[in-house]
């Protein structure tokens, strides 16, 4: 019997071993309505979650196609020559009329020191000429004065030859003589002559005003001569002057590419000085613009410098699609067209954050945020307002 309990028929043994493999495959039926409900749970918890971040971030326009900008002011001389000096490093913080480098001034010198000499020159010559001027004023009208007194002189001479020609015709022939006679009449002759000379001296002394116009007109010319004279003095005056290379502006030296002796032209940029002021240009979406206003605040975050939060507000946005300002711009009436979003620059000043240990240089990678929910125009600063900073910047160079 207890064999009988204990050995199974292989049909029993089957039939349990179904039996078996039914209830383990009835929980496992179940588990497509067990995860059904952690299906919906998660879907419904990333629709809250994303309805959530779009609620929040709703107002909040973020692009990566940014960059820090800035002021570069290009450094070249006015005069060339040999650099006989060179003060200042790569990367070295400068201040406004600080020197810089310097030109060999020696030949500068030498046109100077001409310069110089021909204004003395035309200023005695000017000089000479107002003298003469003043003797024209009263030779010319002396001149004429004594021309007619001659002629009066004369006139009375033929007067007094005309009265002697007479007598000599008049008187009885055993009176005088043909001698006398032949005198008077030379003697008429020559007064007619010397009345004739006197006439002419007093002909060529009439123009009196225009002969000391005249004079005046060299005087005048003269002292065009002293004001060109002086004008090429300063000329020579600012030339020696530029042999010594100074800042027009704070900032940090950069792209320098000279040495002490090289020969530098006019015109040849030297140095460049980048300003302390720095400010985003952010390239956002044409779509992203349409609530974006003058004022409204941002938020920058710098890749350089990732603990460095900065903040700042819309300066303005250009009046053109960074395409259209191009040096190529796409000619859209021609060929076949293809709608591409466009993007436009947008001007970003900071307004605070800046680190004076970290200045920020020109083209770093930038993340700008506009908040368009924020108050534009009236609430924007004044434009510029980084006086502070670059304080800060300019005393911890």
């Amino acid at each position: 019997m207890a064999d009988e309990n204990h050995e199974q028929s292989p049909e029993t043994s089957s039939a349990q071993g179904d039996g078996q493999a039914g209830k383990n495959d009835k929980p496992e039926g179940k588990k497509p309505s067990r995860l059904k409900p952690i299906l919906t749970a998660v879907i419904a918890i990333l629709v809250i979650g994303g309805g959530l971040f779009w609620f929040f971030t709703r107002n909040e326009i973020e692009t990566d196609d940014a960059f820090t900008a800035g002021r570069a002011v290009g450094i070249a001389p006015h005069v060339e020559g040999y650099v006989v000096a060179l003060l200042v490093n790569d990367n070295e913080f400068v201040h406004k009329g600080q020197i810089l480098a310097k030109i060999d001034p020696r030949d500068w010198q030498a046109s100077r020191d001409r310069a110089a000499a021909s204004l003395d020159a035309a200023k005695a010559t000017a000089q000479a000429s107002e003298m003469m001027h003043a003797v024209a004023m009263l030779e010319y009208p002396g001149a004429l004065m004594q021309a007619q007194g001659r002629l009066a002189e004369a006139r009375a001479q033929e007067f007094r030859a005309q009265t002697d020609y007479r007598r000599q015709h008049t008187v009885a022939r055993a009176a005088t003589s043909q001698q006398d006679m032949d005198y008077a009449q030379a003697a008429l002759d020559a007064a007619r002559a010397q009345v004739t000379a006197a006439q002419g001296s007093v002909q060529m002394a009439m123009p009196v005003q225009p002969n000391i116009h005249n004079t005046a007109i060299r005087v005048t010319q003269d002292e065009a001569n002293v004001h060109g004279a002086d004008a090429e003095l300063v000329s020579a005056d600012l030339n020696l002057g530029w042999t010594v290379l100074r800042a027009p502006c704070d900032g940090w030296i950069s792209q320098r590419n000279i040495e002490q002796g090289n020969y530098v032209h006019k015109g040849q940029n030297v140095f460049s000085i980048v300003e302390p002021e720095v400010w985003v240009v952010a390239n956002y979406k044409e779509t992203q613009i349409t609530r974006m206003k003058p004022g409204q605040k941002v938020d920058v975050r710098v890749d350089a410098y990732p603990g460095l939060k900065l903040r700042g507000h819309v300066d303005s946005l250009q009046k053109g699609t960074g395409a259209t300002f191009s040096a190529f711009p796409p000619e859209n009436a021609t060929g076949n067209y293809v709608k591409i979003v466009q993007r436009v620059p947008v001007k970003i000043i900071i307004d605070e954050g800046l680190d004076p240990d970290q200045p920020l240089a020109l083209g770093l990678s930038v993340e700008p945020v506009v908040h368009v929910d924020t108050q534009g125009h009236s609430d924007a600063p004044p434009p510029r307002t980084q006086a502070a900073a670059q304080d800060s910047q300019q005393a911890n160079p």
